[in-house]
């Protein structure tokens, strides 16, 4: 996957911050239904998510997978970015104040539904993709 996921929000950079670096919200937005746990929101701290089964997913009902990262970098309200154990995947999350609202884009391709499912959630909409 070397292209990247993007989408245009009418909210702020820091209104769109919020929805990506708290763990409460970033869990009803991404991948619903599963779980994302921060412990700290600093360089170095750990992320840990839990995948739960869904339409989107092969896993079966009584399956999860649980996946552990470290924060790389936080730039508020500018950059987030977070890596697998391993450091074989890093994400990128670059939020570009535009036209009064924010320009998200994800350094990987597949992540359409989840910035669909943000704009849903910052706009008080019910989420496109459970």
């Amino acid at each position: 996957m070397n292209g990247t996921s993007s989408i245009f929000l009418e909210q702020s950079p820091e209104i769109v911050w919020g929805a990506i670096t708290n763990d409460e919200h970033f869990s009803i937005w991404y991948a619903p239904g599963s779980k994302w746990s921060i412990s700290k929101l600093e360089v170095g701290g750990q992320a840990v998510f839990t995948l739960m089964p869904t339409k989107y997913n092969n896993l079966k009902e009584d399956e999860s997978i649980e996946m552990k990262f470290k924060l790389i970098e936080i730039t508020y309200p500018y950059v987030f970015s977070y890596q697998t154990e391993n450091g074989d995947m890093l994400f990128i999350f670059k939020l570009t104040p535009q036209n009064a609202g924010t320009q998200v884009t994800i350094n990987m391709e597949g992540f359409n539904q989840s910035l669909e499912n943000l704009k849903a959630y910052l706009g008080g909409n019910e989420l496109p993709h459970k």
